[in-house]
């Protein structure tokens, strides 16, 4: 469920065609949100484990993300409901997280992996397509972690190296300072934000907070996910791990809650950072009530600069906290919308959701 980093690693390898449809012939549930599958003559797209009858191989497309399927022309099979019914993670790649949480230090190496019953190459490529990064590295990432709040805690360095998994005093000296531009003992200035993976009616979204408040929430198909990362690190000058923290618990519950038209208001405290210009449009975004909307020409104006509806419309492109600054509520004078970071067809479901349940 967790995530540190977006899976761009994986954008560029998707599996072998074959590979793909031998999944797509066994509906193998390991290969859920590895791959999705369009078929030409129908218009439709899948997931890899929907019951409609097998298309021959001539017939299929296959594409890395639900995102891509819709901008190629597909419309979403109503049976396996890829967009709005988002799968539980495969039993085998919750075996591995389980571990972890439990044996945080302790290695697992490809042939402890084998003896769970567990492909080492799969769980790679899962791994890369779910997190954007391989098994390993989201392990060492882990393991990380924990020694960065075990040194906090003031447990020594080598008891919290030995206990994070670290054969060496100094791989793990050269490790901590990598991630955390700092060395160990230094890491009472250290600072970094948690990550989590969310999954949602519309997809997958990151989620990245510490002490202050949620920085991020954005869907994790957006093209500009890489760039708000790296401006999210520019801006708190720390790493990204993953981990548990209960500000990333409270929206995860709070998503929940929204998603069930249970939930209009968020409290979830928020750790904005951005110009002046930016902070004004933000805020002035969180006050349009649930279920209804504003023109960007009225959102300047009321923000005193009233012919700047562009920069407006910067500002709402560059928010990195998507649903919760709701800039989705945002449209044309003429009652049309535009401009959605997250698609036009995202921004249409979250307007026609809160109108529903006002």
């Amino acid at each position: 469920m967790m995530i540190m980093a977006p899976p761009q690693a994986a954008a560029a390898t998707l599996p072998s065609t074959d590979e793909m449809y031998r999944a797509l012939v066994r509906r193998d549930a390991s290969y859920e949100g590895v791959f999705y599958t369009a078929v030409k003559t129908t218009g439709i797209f899948c997931r890899p484990t929907c019951r409609s009858r097998t298309p021959r191989p001539s017939n299929v497309e296959f594409f890395r993300s639900p995102r891509e399927c819709v901008l190629a022309g597909y419309r979403a099979c109503k049976r396996c409901r890829p967009l709005d019914d988002v799968e539980p993670t495969p039993q085998w790649a919750e075996k591995l997280q389980e571990r972890i949480e439990r044996e945080p230090a302790r290695r697992i190496r490809a042939g402890d992996m084998r003896a769970m019953n567990i492909d080492p190459a799969r769980a790679s490529r899962w791994f890369k397509s779910r997190y954007g990064m391989t098994f390993q590295a989201y392990h060492r990432a882990r393991r990380l972690g924990g020694a960065l709040a075990a040194v906090r805690n003031g447990e020594p360095l080598d008891r919290a190296g030995g206990r994070s998994g670290f054969a060496s005093m100094s791989g793990f000296r050269d490790a901590f300072a990598r991630q955390f531009g700092t060395p160990p003992g230094q890491a009472s200035d250290a600072t970094c934000l948690v990550a989590l993976w969310l999954d949602t009616p519309l997809g997958p979204m990151l989620a990245l907070a510490n002490d202050d408040g949620l920085a991020l929430l954005e869907f994790v198909d957006r093209r500009m996910l890489e760039t708000q990362l790296q401006r999210v690190r520019r801006r708190f000058r720390c790493a990204i791990l993953p981990g548990r923290h209960a500000h990333l618990d409270a929206i995860a519950h709070e998503l929940t809650q929204y998603f069930a038209g249970d939930l209009q208001r968020f409290s979830v405290p928020l750790a904005l950072h951005g110009t002046e210009f930016q902070m004004k449009v933000w805020k002035r975004l969180l006050k349009i009530p649930y279920g209804q909307t504003l023109s960007y020409a009225g959102l300047a104006r009321d923000i005193g600069v009233r012919d700047a509806q562009r920069a407006v419309g910067r500002a709402n492109g560059d928010n990195r906290l998507a649903i919760l600054i709701p800039c989705h509520r945002v449209i044309r004078s003429d009652g049309t919308m535009c401009g959605y970071g997250g698609g036009l067809w995202r921004k249409k479901w979250l307007l026609e959701h809160e109108q529903a349940h006002c």
